[in-house]
């Protein structure tokens, strides 16, 4: 993202993460915090351990290279098959909400070489016990960062907690979260998504990165506003 930015000339940043894309947006407002104004976390991973039970069974050996499967002609469009299926017959519920997305989440998997990516990134960030990679043990670098967290009330991928815990952990955050909706609110009410981000763009100020202001973050583990007082800052660590 970094190298991406830079050569396409392109100074700062709104960014949109999604999923394991929520983590790396925070992760990168982190690491890159020069490049970024605005951070958006939609069904984010990296807040807290808990993930599904599928996640933690495809990080196992030979977990995710079982999705090889899906190469086998006639398997994606069966998946398509089924899904449609189950919505017809049992409606969206939330059990079925994201069913529908599945098809097209996994087609994907069948290019050349996308399970072993798909393998080596869940296992960077995902094991048998959960997630063991957080956004939120460096909250505390950027305080000031806008930060606007959008979740699917029945995400049964990473559960809308997650999305309340991340809202508590990072002052002054926004929370939205889609009634009826699963692990892609994007997708379940995309004007709602749009309308939402808008509104995040138009009425929040830029982050501006203060180098200062970091370094005393990282020599004191305390959050540092900018114009605190020096009793704010005793009061942040208390």
């Amino acid at each position: 993202m970094r190298d991406l930015l830079t050569a396409l000339e392109i100074d700062r940043v709104t960014i949109v993460g999604h999923s394991l894309g929520g983590g790396i947006a925070m992760q990168f407002a982190y690491q890159y915090p020069q490049f970024v104004e605005r951070v958006v976390l939609v069904s984010a991973g990296g807040v807290t351990k808990d993930v599904s039970f599928a996640l933690r069974l495809a990080a196992m050996p030979m977990g995710a290279e079982a999705l090889s499967m899906l190469r086998v002609p006639g398997a994606v469009p069966a998946l398509q098959l089924a899904s449609r299926a189950i919505g017809n017959v049992v409606g969206s519920t939330r059990l079925t909400r994201d069913a529908a997305s599945l098809p097209r989440l996994v087609g994907g998997l069948r290019k050349p070489g996308a399970v072993s990516a798909f393998a080596r990134t869940l296992r960077a960030v995902v094991d048998t016990r959960g997630q063991f990679v957080t956004m939120l043990d460096r909250g505390y670098l950027m305080p000031d960062l806008p930060v606007q967290i959008i979740w699917g009330e029945d995400d049964l991928i990473i559960p809308v907690s997650h999305a309340r815990l991340a809202h508590e952990q990072l002052p002054g955050s926004r929370l939205e979260i889609f009634e009826g909706s699963g692990h892609v609110p994007h997708d379940d009410d995309p004007d709602r998504f749009v309308k939402i981000v808008e509104q995040f763009i138009d009425s929040t100020e830029p982050f501006a990165y203060d180098p200062d202001l970091l370094r005393a973050a990282l020599q004191t583990g305390v959050r540092q506003y900018a114009n605190d007082e020096p009793n704010d800052r005793e009061s942040d660590l208390a």
